[in-house]
């Protein structure tokens, strides 16, 4: 049965723009009729299986359908109203204003083109669209969808906004006859949209419960940005979705076509189709994949989760180097395979460690896409993707195709369109963790990142490495994953119990709510058990624990306590190192990692590594220093490695001799993981692995820096228990419950005061992490998302910045461009004259200003009030560049020096960005 549009309906308009002198509109019914299609291809051919249940959940795939077809639909009907469409041309082209208005006169509405609306923005399209469909009697959760599809939804129902601004929906407050004909084609539009869909009557439309509303209303915002693109390359030569003239009618559409040719031109991307890990005879699933038999845990803990029926979550306790990124990706396969999801997501502490994993898990996929012999698109999601060069060497989805270099055989591409906001969309995502945590954070546009996350099985390597703040929008996350039945891969190599514990119970949650603890199975001992290997598996709702042999020969690490000045630390170091070897020194600050790199001599070789480099820098400094002591490395003779936390985790490298300041137990033994890691010939001298701790002074003094970044009472914990020599990886678990165990306080002398205020500043950490967080996921139907983001502090200006932020406890900081300014000319510090240099490449020397700069908003503000005029004045240009549009520049005197805020800033390539306070060391 063909549907009948009728004039009145034909000449609304959705968009409307003027360019290079040309006109051109977008009908109403058109974008309607094109979002309907999109997202019908969406539900259809981008979801993924555990997606569609998710959407489904007690209904049937039919049902469902029509439901998605009919969002799609009238998603903008609140367009159909005189608010929006007496809106101005964006350009301000008032000759395309009056003809539309005269367009829509010319059809029988009557008065339109002297219309005059008084408050027309308490109305704006999604909220009267929610009005709308509301008074037709479409249930509250459904028109909570329409009113939030603009990223944010309502606080409540919109209903009275037809009493109170009447005139926005229906031209006057009084006019029978004015009304008439807004009020007849806003029920057309919604007919149309019932019958399309395949409703008979609106009493059909099902109430949903808020999973689901929240995947839906991510899906109708993916689906009308696609349907909203009119071209898929900025040279417009591939169209999806284009305007038409101002002289053209919908009837010139061929809408079936348009919607064909758009979703050709679109999927780029080939589906994922899991196949189950098969453990069958001599098919070992890690010789397949890395050309290694697995080891005896690895087995153990993969048979376990082959075995699952419905695998939930899997939390990987092993020790460090010993491949449980492995596990995670062989894990992930067979889950996707269970549960019925098409993508992964790897999240990691810091931006070095996902660049360390983003080479592992893109050759990972690099064979399941030939496997398959399909191109799979991967995204790098951290702030600085694009000096990642293995991520950079990348083909783009659309040139494979373009240049027919498609040879069957499958590949990993990246796919433009799926950027920004849209970044998470991509199937197989690494990134750091930040990008998971957000699911927990009340922002704009969060339904797309539960839409990202709800088909992906979730890898979180490192879990130790999260605070109390940080773990507070982890389990919230979790809990959320949990509702949507993702499964869950969580590696830590030192992980408290009481962590373990939480992890679970926040999926179980999730999952089945409140009363999961009637259903709940699972061995006596499993909070308490100190077992290690370990894999804690939720099969359903049933907790079961592999603990198997790690098979690894117990090591012995010999551990002192070191308190001697800097100069003779270096001294000793050097000594050390006479006859060769790698020495790594991890510091808990970057200042201290500066002033010991200083101490270095000369004839020393030394690196580096720590977050106050240029990214450019950094990058390089993370591929050298992997190329020299990471698995595969060439080996120096000698080697002093300095640096700060990112050394700790997730690379694989290997120093002789450790010197590390004292941190709390996991991480300390997290570094340790970086000692004799990889089976090599080491100098005489250092054949016995030993760590050097650093920084204690007496049973309650730790050194000013160190208290400031731990707190005292887990480094005294950590000191207390530390042994003289540990055995790996036997006192692993053992060290870790015994420092994170508030029953063993009792040991020590003294520890009172600490304890009170750990647990105090715990309280507040985990108060103030509730400020922005979304609620617990509500399971019953009838409950809406309304009111779902409401405190929202709104993503305003440096957008990613203040969201990690906001999920990291840390205070926001600037990123400047470093630019060297000479009589000669202006330069990049690595030589390089901007004159001569590409944008992108300028936008690549970026670096973090110290938060001692910036301690607040006010200096801040202060900060960018001058380099904004700086930059202005400077370098103009800038502005009008998709790169360096907003970019902040710090220009430097010729020795690479500034003053900026009483605060004298140098950098060099070996120490970064150093900062003293001016005229501090003056003679």
């Amino acid at each position: 049965m063909k549907l009948e549009v009728s004039h009145q309906a034909a000449a609304l308009w959705a968009k409307k723009r003027s360019e290079e002198g040309h006109q051109y509109w977008l009908p109403l019914i058109a974008h309607l009729i094109d979002t309907q299609n999109v997202i019908n291809f969406l539900f259809n051919n981008w979801l993924s299986p555990r997606q569609k249940r998710i959407l489904i959940d007690s209904s049937s795939e039919e049902f469902t359908q029509k439901l998605v077809k009919f969002v799609g639909f009238v998603h903008d009907i609140g367009k159909s109203t005189p608010a929006f469409q007496i809106k101005k041309s964006y350009d301000g082209d008032t000759l395309l204003d009056d003809e539309m208005k005269a367009q829509l006169s010319r059809v029988g509405f009557l008065k339109f083109d002297e219309a005059s609306l008084s408050s027309a923005n308490k109305s704006q399209h999604a909220r009267a669209g929610e009005a709308i469909v509301e008074n037709f009697k479409v249930p509250e959760s459904i028109g909570a969808i329409i009113g939030g599809h603009h990223g944010k939804p309502e606080t409540d129902g919109q209903v009275s906004q037809l009493k109170h601004y009447t005139a926005n929906y229906w031209q006057s407050d009084n006019d029978s006859a004015v009304q008439t004909p807004w009020q007849r084609v806003q029920r057309e539009l919604f007919d149309y949209g019932l019958a399309s869909s395949g409703y008979q009557s609106v009493t059909e439309i099902p109430d949903i419960k808020q999973p689901q509303a929240v995947i839906l209303e991510g899906l109708l915002i993916m689906a009308d940005w696609l349907a909203s693109s009119e071209y898929l390359d900025q040279d417009k030569t591939k169209p999806l979705f284009p305007l038409i003239d101002v002289d053209q009618t919908w009837q010139d559409l061929k809408m079936k076509t348009r919607f064909k040719d758009a979703m050709i031109t679109w999927q780029l991307d080939g589906e994922w189709i899991p196949q189950r890990v098969s453990l069958d005879g001599s098919k070992d699933p890690y010789e397949q994949r890395w050309g290694f038999k697995a080891h005896l845990f690895q087995a153990a803990m993969t048979k376990a989760i082959v075995e699952a029926t419905d695998p939930g979550i899997a939390i990987v306790e092993a020790p460090m180097g010993l491949g449980k990124t492995e596990i995670a990706l062989v894990a992930a396969e067979q889950m996707a395979y269970a549960s019925g999801c098409d993508g992964i997501f790897m999240g990691l502490p810091t931006q070095a460690t996902t660049n360390a994993m983003f080479k592992r898990v893109n050759d990972w996929l690099e064979a399941v896409a030939k496997r398959q012999h399909e191109n799979f698109a991967i995204r790098l999601m951290h702030g600085k993707a694009q000096f990642n060069p293995t991520y950079q060497g990348l083909p783009n989805a659309t040139n494979i195709y373009d240049n027919d270099t498609k040879d069957g055989s499958g590949s990993v591409v990246t796919n433009d369109w799926f950027s920004g906001k849209k970044s998470i969309l991509t199937k197989f995502t690494v990134g750091t963790i930040d990008n998971l945590l957000l699911m927990g954070l009340k922002q704009k546009h969060l339904f797309l990142r539960h839409l990202g996350f709800s088909g992906k099985v979730v890898i979180i390597d490192e879990v130790h490495a999260y605070d109390a703040y940080m773990n507070q929008y982890l389990y919230k996350a979790i809990e959320w994953l949990g509702a949507y039945h993702i499964p869950i891969v969580i590696l830590s190599a030192t992980l408290p119990k009481e962590k373990r514990e939480a992890l679970l119970e926040a999926y179980l949650k999730g999952k089945y709510g409140l009363q999961y603890k009637k259903q709940l199975k699972a061995p006596d001992d499993w909070q308490e058990t100190q077992a290690y290997p370990l894999l804690s598996l939720l099969d359903g709702c049933e907790i079961k624990q592999v603990k198997p042999a790690s098979g690894q020969k117990p090591v012995k690490v010999q551990v002192e306590n070191l308190n001697v000045p800097d100069d003779e630390l270096i001294a000793k170091v050097v000594g050390q190192l006479e006859h060769g070897g790698v020495a790594g020194i991890i510091v808990n600050t970057v200042k201290r990692a500066q002033q010991l790199a200083q101490l270095v001599p000369a004839d020393m070789p030394s690196m580096v590594l720590h977050s106050a480099f240029l990214a450019t820098d950094r990058s390089d400094q993370e591929a050298e220093l992997q190329a020299a002591i990471g698995k595969d490395g060439t080996r120096p003779e000698k080697l002093i490695v300095i640096g700060t936390q990112v050394l700790e985790q997730s690379l694989d490298i290997d120093f002789d001799v450790l010197y590390t300041d004292i941190a709390p137990m996991d991480l300390v033994l997290q570094r340790i993981g970086r000692l004799h890691r990889h089976s090599l010939s080491r100098p005489k001298a250092l054949q016995q692995p030993k760590v050097y701790l650093m920084g204690i002074q007496n049973t309650d003094d730790y050194g000013a820096g160190n208290e400031a970044v731990y707190g005292k009472y887990l480094l005294m914990k950590t000191a207390h228990f530390m042994p003289e020599t540990i055995t790996l990886p036997t006192d692993i678990s053992p060290l870790v419950q015994k420092v994170y165990d508030e029953q063993s306080d009792t040991e020590i002398a003294g520890i009172e005061p600490a304890r009170l205020k750990f647990e105090a500043d715990l309280k507040k950490e985990k108060t103030k992490a509730k400020k922005f967080q979304i609620n617990n996921p509500k399971l019953k139907p009838g409950k809406t998302i309304h009111g779902w983001l409401d405190r929202d502090f709104g993503p305003a200006g440096r957008d990613e910045q203040k969201a990690n932020a906001a999920v990291r406890d840390i205070k926001e900081t600037l990123e400047v461009i470093l630019v060297k300014r000479t009589t000669e000319g202006d330069f990049l510090l690595n030589g390089h004259n901007l004159t001569v240099t590409s944008a992108k490449d300028i936008a690549k020397q970026v670096v973090r200003l110290p938060l001692t700069i910036t301690p607040g908003p006010k200096q801040i503000d202060q900060v960018i009030d001058i380099l904004e005029d700086l930059t202005s004045k400077a370098f103009p240009a800038w502005q009008d560049n998709v790169w360096l549009k907003g970019a902040l520049a710090l220009p430097l005197d010729q020795n690479c020096s500034t003053v900026l805020m009483g605060w004298r800033l140098s950098y060099s390539a070996a120490l970064g960005l150093q900062i003293e306070k001016e005229g501090e060391h003056d003679e």
